[in-house]
Formats: structure tokens, C-alpha cells, sequence
């Protein structure tokens, strides 16, 4: 069945974009018409893209892909176009649902800032390059978006830039994701070099890597299939915050909280996953690069996990659960299973936006965002502590919250073969359920301490997100589940069977609970003091809160003998490059003054001058000849 709303997909992106071009003419004035506009533009957005969704999943809908010539001279031919399938129907969604509540709770917290509608602006335009990246039918088009992403994020994440924190933050991210697009950048080249008629769209690259005789036919073995997943990876790991590139998730909490919302849950480090799972044909032909994927993600889950043990900051703590959530996302990708990883990524779109906005109401009312410095905050904010909970329980996977079923979905594909990450992803939901449970009890139980204790709930705008992602954040999960497999039945179009694993389902139950059950004897009920614990193992304690020193040794192996480098080549360039420049110049005018303190206008000095000139080129000529 042809569809009728996939062809004007390009719709979906238009309205962000018109929101960003009359925002930015617009400037600082008009404030209030500037929210509205983006809010409306955002809405019109998310109606066309639910339409998308509605009909493909309700009826047989083939995929829609269409393009045009961008580039065509002797053996290069690039085109631009953009493609709809089930996969990027489910990111519309996603993308531009996050983002209208995103702009319906910024109207409140941003209230105030002087600069509130480039902010708004900024906002529009990541969610059209989002969109962009989402719908893009070929890899050179994903990538122009995936840039625009990346600037985009620079942009939000200094958006206060009189913060130094600020600036640095987003300098890091620009400079670290860079790093990865790198490699995506290589890995283009290659499909470029290999692809037969140098095709890069992803209908070509299916065709190709899905079939070993078109693969031969093309030249391409297995070590350059492996080669050109793991560099797609390296894009992935940074977009997506995997270790070793990791590092400049949590540093972009110095921006604006509703951007931490966007961006942890719906649009840059969801586009990590989404390329993995978008080049799901490449990894699938490499068993090597499959690996990769696999155990990168296992150990970023568990590795971000620890850290979150150990850190302070509201907002930090919840970064580190993104580093370790997109990390069971890529592990189950690398298992085999692109359902349970888009699943995941799913609901954990809604619990993590819920969850940044929900700390984005604490520190609004409070102006802090030290765990310690709260506490007793539930009695006073009871919506925003009530719908923090939901998002809690979901990301510790607690049933039923929609984080148990996508969780289980990703361990019990890691339980078929893969044992080991199937145990590391049991470790993993033990320390998330425990530091998700510390971070509740010290901010929402207990007695309120000095920052606290003149608060109130946030307003209507900030509070009625927080409610439909709460909501959401319950009954998402039931879309896959061991009684309903749709989902996963939809997305690829195949029964899959892996979900229904009872042990798993048991297994994973227990460990979420056993967390919590500590978090509460130590944090709720003093039971256990946690002084005792960090006085008893004090270099452990350091090492988590140092978060392993990863940056430290960065900033030793990297950072600082870059700058050295570039001290010294502007030494070079100051004194040498430009000394040789100022030296000529400065002779040309002492050669200049010289020249005219000769030309006084006195017959007798030019005579003289003409003698000697004479007389200097008489013994030239002479001696020449004696020589």
C-alpha cells in the first residue's frame, strides 16, 4: 500500500526550521510571541508526524523514499532526498513529542532570561536537524545533519556563556564529538570508494550488505566491512557518549536543564543509536564489528554506572545514567537485537526527559543542585516529587514501569550466547536502581535544610510535562511485552521471541529491588551509614567521585602536550615568522630614511654622492679584472 502522509515528510523538519528563520529576525523583541511561535511550529511538527506513525502502523505501508540529483558530474552522482520507514517513523515521534514539551516547560523556566528567544531559536533549529538527520535517505546527507547537530549542541550547552564552566563545557563537546565524526566522516569515504556507482544511500547499502555475492561483486571483503562498522561506531560512541569519548556528556549539564532534557533523551545522543541501528546491515555483515559494538556498550554501562554511585550533582548523576542507559541500547544492538535497543531508546526518551525536567523543577525552586543541600523537598513539591519517582522506578526497572520491559527486552537478548554481558548488565541495573534510590530519598525525604526550606511547586507550565511524561513513562513499556510483541513485530517486520524470558524477568526484578532496598537502609532509614562505608574503602570513594581520573589522564596525555605543542609553534610564528617579516619591513625603512636624509636638496652632497658612485664602480670594474 503506497503512503499517502510519508510523501510529505519533508513537513516534519519545515516547521522547526520556519520557527528558527522568524525567531532569529525577530531578535530579543517580541519575547512572548517568540515562545509561542516555536511552541505552535514544534506542534504542527508533532501532529505531522504522528500522522506518519498512525498510518504506518495502521495499515501495510511500504517504505517511502524520495530524492533528487545534488551533485552529477563524470563518475560522481550525490542526491539529497529524504526516506521513511518504520524506524525513522518511531524518531519522529519521539523526537518532536520530547521537544514540544521541552518548549512548553522552557516557557516557564526560561522566564526572565533576557535572551529567552535566541534560546528558543536554538531550540527549533536542533530539533529541525534532528529531524533532518532522522529522515536523511543517504549517509552524506545524515552527516551534513549530524554536524548541524553537533553545533547546535555547542550552542545550547554555552548558551550562558558568562559561566566559564559554561564555555568550557561546550567547547569540550564540540571538540570530543568531533573526534568521532571523524571517523564517520572515514567510514562515508570507504562506502563512497567501495559502493558500486559510489551510491551511499541506505537503500543501496541494504541491498549491498545483505546479499555476500554483491558484497564480492563489489570488492568488499570482511576485514573493510568490519573497518567501515567500527568507524561508523567511532561516530557513534561520541555522538552517543561511549567510552573512551565519554567524557563531555556530564560536562554539559552547565547548560539550560531543559536542553539536558533534549538532549539525553530524544535528540543528539539518541542519534548515536539511531545510526547504529540505521547501519544495522553493516554490522550485521561483520561478526567482528558486531563485538565492538557489543562489549563497548556493556562496559560503558556498567562503567558509567559506578560513577553515578559516587557523584553529588542532580543533574550529573542523571547524565551518568544516559552514559550507561545508551550503553545497554548499543550492547543489545551489538547482540543482534535492533528491537530491544530501539525499544529501549523508546521509553527511555520519556522516563529521561521526565526525569531531567523533574530536576530541572528542584533546581528552578531552590537554585542548587547539590543532593546534599536538599532533602524533604517531597512535602513541598509533591507533583514534581511524585512523577520524579515514576521516572525513577522506569529507570531502575521496576515493574511495571515501561523501564522493566525495555530493560528486559535488552538482557534477555544478551542471555542468548552472551552470557558474560548478560551478568555485566545484571551489575549495571543493581547500581542504577541504588543511585537513582540515593538520589531520591536525600531530595525529596528526610528534613529540609536551608536551601529548602522556603520553596513551593513549580508552576503549571513547568508541572503538566511532567505529568504526561510520568504517564508515559508507565505505559510505554507495554507496547513489548512477553504478552504483546507488537513492537518488535512492526519495527522489523518479525516475530521476535527473545522478550519473553521469565528467569530474566525475575532475575533483573530482584537485583532492581535489592538496590533500592539498600539505598533506603542507607539513605532513608540511616540503617547503614554511608561515612562508615566511604571511611572503610576511602580509595575507592575517591576514584568513583574522580570518575576513574579519565579526564585527568586526557587532559595529561592530550590536552597538555597539545598545548605545549602550540605554544611552541606560536613562539615559532611570533618570533621567528613574524620577526622575519618585521625585519624586513623595518630595514625597508630604515633603508628609506636613510635614502632621504641624502636627497637635502644641496647641489654639492648629490655631486658628491655621484663621485663616489663613480669612483665605487671604477674599482668594481678594476678589481674584477685584476681577479
Amino acid at each position: 500500500m503506497e503512503s499517502v502522509y510519508s510523501q510529505y515528510a519533508w513537513v516534519v523538519p519545515i516547521f522547526p526550521m520556519l520557527a528558527f528563520l522568524v525567531l532569529t529576525a525577530l531578535g530579543r523583541q517580541m519575547k512572548e510571541v517568540g515562545v509561542w511561535i516555536s511552541i505552535v511550529c514544534t506542534f504542527a511538527s508533532f501532529i505531522y508526524a504522528l500522522l506518519i506513525f498512525i498510518e504506518r502502523v495502521g495499515s501495510n505501508v511500504e517504505d517511502y523514499t524520495k530524492g533528487m540529483d545534488w551533485i552529477r558530474f563524470g563518475g560522481v552522482h550525490l542526491s539529497v532526498g529524504f526516506e521513511v520507514t518504520n524506524l525513522n517513523a518511531l524518531m519522529l515521534v519521539i523526537v518532536t513529542f520530547v521537544s514540544l514539551l521541552v518548549n512548553i516547560y522552557s516557557r516557564g523556566y526560561m522566564k526572565g532570561d533576557e535572551r529567552i528567544t535566541v534560546f528558543f531559536a536554538y531550540v527549533s533549529l536542533f530539533t529541525f536537524s534532528m529531524l533532518g538527520l532522522v529522515i536523511s535517505s543517504n549517509m552524506l546527507e545524515l552527516y551534513i545533519f549530524w554536524e548541524l547537530v553537533g553545533v547546535c549542541s555547542f550552542l545550547l550547552v554555552g548558551f550562558w556563556y558568562q559561566k566559564p564552566a559554561a564555555k568550557a563545557a561546550a567547547k569540550k563537546a564540540f571538540i570530543v564529538t568531533r573526534i568521532g565524526d571523524v571517523g564517520l566522516f572515514i567510514a562515508i569515504l570507504l562506502l563512497y570508494v567501495y559502493m558500486p556507482e559510489h551510491a551511499l544511500d541506505f537503500a543501496s547499502i541494504h541491498n549491498v550488505f545483505t546479499q555476500p555475492d554483491a558484497l564480492a561483486a563489489a570488492g568488499i571483503g570482511a576485514g573493510v566491512t568490519t573497518l567501515i562498522g567500527i568507524l561508523i561506531f567511532v561516530g557513534a560512541i561520541g555522538k552517543s557518549g561511549q567510552f573512551p569519548l565519554h567524557t563531555w556528556l556530564p560536562d554539559a549539564m552547565e547548560g539550560p536543564t531543559p536542553i539536558s532534557a533534549l538532549i539525553h533523551a530524544a535528540t543528539m545522543v539518541a542519534a548515536g543509536v539511531y545510526l547504529v541501528a540505521r547501519t544495522f546491515d553493516v554490522f550485521h555483515a561483520s561478526p567482528d564489528a558486531m563485538q565492538v559494538v557489543a562489549y563497548v556498550g556493556g562496559f560503558t554501562a556498567i562503567f558509567a554506572a559506578t560513577i553515578g554511585i559516587a557523584q553529588n550533582d542532580i543533574k550529573r548523576i542523571l547524565a551518568y545514567s544516559t552514559v550507561s542507559q545508551l550503553g545497554y541500547m548499543m550492547m543489545a544492538i551489538g547482540v543482534g537485537s535492533v528491537t530491544a535497543g530501539m525499544f529501549h531508546l523508546f521509553t527511555h526518551a520519556f522516563f529521561k526527559a521526565l526525569l531531567f525536567l523533574g530536576a530541572g523543577s528542584v533546581i528552578h525552586m531552590i537554585h542548587q543542585q547539590d543532593i546534599h543541600q536538599m532533602g524533604g523537598l517531597g512535602k513541598k513539591m509533591k507533583v514534581t516529587a511524585w512523577t520524579f519517582g515514576i521516572g525513577a522506578l522506569a529507570l531502575s526497572g521496576i515493574p511495571p514501569f515501561s523501564g522493566f520491559w525495555s530493560k528486559d527486552a535488552v538482557l534477555a537478548a544478551a542471555w542468548e550466547g552472551h552470557k558474560g554481558l548478560f551478568v555485566v548488565g545484571i551489575i549495571a541495573a543493581f547500581f542504577t536502581a541504588f543511585y537513582m534510590s540515593r538520589l531520591f530519598f536525600l531530595v525529596f525525604t528526610g528534613k529540609p535544610v536551608t536551601a529548602a526550606k522556603d520553596v513551593h511547586e513549580s508552576p503549571p507550565t513547568m508541572t503538566i510535562p511532567l505529568v504526561i511524561l510520568a504517564v508515559l513513562a508507565v505505559v510505554s513499556g507495554f507496547v513489548y511485552t512477553p504478552f504483546n510483541s507488537w513492537f518488535g513485530t512492526w519495527l522489523e517486520g518479525t516475530e521476535t521471541v527473545e522478550h519473553a524470558n521469565y528467569a530474566v524477568m525475575a532475575i533483573s526484578t530482584i537485583v532492581g529491588l535489592l538496590g533500592i532496598g539498600l539505598g533506603w537502609l542507607i539513605y532513608r532509614k540511616h540503617a547503614i551509614s554511608s561515612e562508615a562505608i566511604a571511611g572503610k574503602l576511602p580509595w575507592l570513594t575517591k576514584l568513583l567521585a574522580n570518575k576513574y581520573y579519565i579526564d585527568e589522564l586526557y587532559h595529561a596525555i592530550i590536552v597538555t602536550p597539545l598545548r605545549a605543542i602550540g605554544g611552541a609553534l606560536a613562539a615559532f610564528d611570533q618570533w621567528v615568522i613574524d620577526g622575519i617579516v618585521r625585519g624586513v619591513a623595518s630595514l625597508t625603512l630604515l633603508t628609506g630614511r636613510a635614502s632621504t636624509r641624502m636627497q637635502n636638496g644641496q647641489v654639492q652632497t648629490y655631486g658628491l654622492i655621484t663621485l663616489l658612485g663613480c669612483v665605487l664602480l671604477i674599482v668594481a670594474i678594476v678589481g674584477r679584472r685584476l681577479w
